[in-house]
């Protein structure tokens, strides 16, 4: 008796452990939370990609308004 029981313990915690139904989900919530992340990172705050587009557009505007003659 004693050894069915450990038996079916073992067999129980064996499937636990080779079980990997949720890894994939967890696989993809970590990978969305690194885009997220980068995202952030990319167009929020002073330094950062939509700012400097935005300020290298402005220059190229005040230079093409600069550069026009006027009629």
């Amino acid at each position: 008796m004693l050894t069915k029981l450990y038996v079916h313990a073992k067999l129980a915690l064996e499937n636990y452990k080779n079980d990997e139904r949720g890894v994939t989900a967890i696989e993809y919530g970590l990978i969305a939370a690194g885009v997220a992340v980068v995202v952030g990172a990319a167009f929020l705050g002073e330094d950062s990609i939509s700012t400097r587009l935005s300020n290298i557009f402005d220059s190229v505007k005040d230079a093409l308004v600069a550069g026009t003659p006027k009629a």
